[in-house]
Parts: structure tokens; sequence; C-alpha cells
């Protein structure tokens, strides 16, 4: 039998992804209904449907991930959490096995996730939380805080989180009550000119609608961006002409360095 499952692994077939894959499909179904209920009752519109993008399996597995452009990402913004050397470093939902791992190396590191973690390191302790919770409890808890290729996740039901259209929204709310005054968050999602979604997978975001939730709490330190060639571009003006149109990107990475008011 593991003869016969490593000559399937070995032409890409997992019998163990497929049976998830299966179990993952009514989930995805009463999700969808839902959360296209909530977008067609919605007054905002803030995010057009774009292609149906099903994550059937992520729901039952532990918080981590890999892709591409997260190694230049969490490469770059581990450098920025060593440079300013904070007192307390928190991070929610970014990869344990990319960059958490990375800053967990040279220093200590709490993390907060919806979902289960139980792989840990002795410079990593975990929180479970709900980061879309109205009666959230950790403001105010440190000075330096990341949030990677996460918020576009909030509200989807991809990771088993409750479907909520606007959980993109109270999951920044949050995020920005967990800082203190003048502390520093390290904030990035997927950007494109077209902004949308793509159910389940994730939210793409274009750089007007990031200005608009940092104003009035927020400041700009700094700003860079990957681009579709997985690039990465520093010490970007993120109000420029070029940022009007996001960059004409289709799928690239905005990567904040924010200071709290």
């Amino acid at each position: 039998m593991g003869r016969i499952k490593s000559l399937l692994n070995l032409f890409g077939v997992s019998p163990g992804a497929g049976s998830r894959a299966l179990r993952g499909l009514a989930p995805y179904r009463a999700n969808k209904r839902a959360f296209m209920a909530q977008y067609q009752a919605s007054s905002t519109k803030d995010f057009p449907p774009g292609k149906l993008y099903p994550c059937l399996t992520d729901r039952y597995e532990e918080s981590s991930g890999a892709l591409g452009v997260y190694f230049v990402q969490d490469l770059y913004v581990a450098q920025l959490v060593h440079a300013n050397n904070p007192r307390r470093h928190v991070d929610v939902g970014s990869r344990v096995d990319g960059f958490v791992g990375s800053v967990a190396s040279f220093r200590h590191v709490d993390v907060l996730d919806f979902r289960p973690l139980t792989s840990v390191h002795r410079n990593i302790a975990f929180i479970q939380a709900d980061l879309m919770a109205k009666d959230f409890k950790h403001q105010g808890i440190t000075d330096s805080l990341s949030c990677l290729h996460t918020l576009e996740h909030f509200g989807l039901g991809r990771y088993g989180d409750p479907v909520n259209y606007d959980g993109w929204k109270l999951g920044f709310d949050n995020l920005a009550s967990m800082l203190t005054p003048g502390g520093t968050f390290y904030f990035s999602t997927p950007i494109s000119e077209r902004q949308r979604f793509e159910f389940d997978a994730h939210r793409v975001f274009n750089i007007q609608t990031h200005l608009a939730l940092f104003e009035g709490r927020l400041d700009v330190r700094s700003f860079a961006y990957i681009d579709d060639q997985d690039r990465l571009h520093t010490r970007v003006d993120p109000t420029g002409t070029d940022a009007q149109r996001t960059f004409g990107l289709n799928y690239g990475c905005a990567l904040w360095e924010l200071v709290k008011r």
C-alpha cells in the first residue's frame, strides 16, 4: 500500500489531498452562497467578483503555506524588524515556516492565528485568536506588529473562519488596535490595478483602498512593492502617479511600514 501511494505521489496524485478536497466541497459551496448573499446585500460593493478560485483543503491544515513571492517579502520585512529592534514583536497570520521563522532566528515572536499551531520553536509563542471578533481582547499589547499576506483571507471561510464580506475591515481595525502609540506595523496584501475577490482564495487590493484604511490612525514610514515578476521595488512613493493605478500590476504585493499615531 505504501509503495502504491509513493507511485501515485510521483505522478502528482495524492489520495489524501483528494479526500480532503471532497470533504471541503460542501463547506465551500455553503460559504460561497453565504458570502455572495452578503455581497449582494452590501451597500458598498468594495470588491466586485473575480474568477472563482476554490481552495478546498486549507481549512483542514495547520497555519502555514508557501508561495514564491513570500521569499522576497519575508526577507525584506525580517530585516526591518531586526533593524528596528522592538521591545516586543507580535505576528498575525504570517507564514510560520517563512517570515515568522526568519524573525524567530534572532528574537522572540508571539504569533496569533485563527487556526491551531502545534509545531513551535522556543522563540515562538502561539495564541489562538479570531481577528474579526467584536470583543477582541488584545488592544495595545505591542510596539511592533506584522501581518503579511493575511488580511486578504479574512471572512472568506477558507481557513475555517466565519464568512464575513466585511471581515477585512473588522480585521484591520483589530490589528491597528493592537499597537501602542508610536508602534510599527509591517503590513502586506496582494495588490492589483483591478481590485477584486477571487473566492475562496483571497481579495486583491488597490493602493487607494490601503491608504484609506490608514487614514487618521497610521502614518507611512516606508513603502515597497513586489511586482508581477517577483522583483522588489523599495523607497517607492505610494501617492505618486504610478501608484494611482497600483503600478499597473495584476497580482503584486504591497509592503508597508506604518507607524501608529
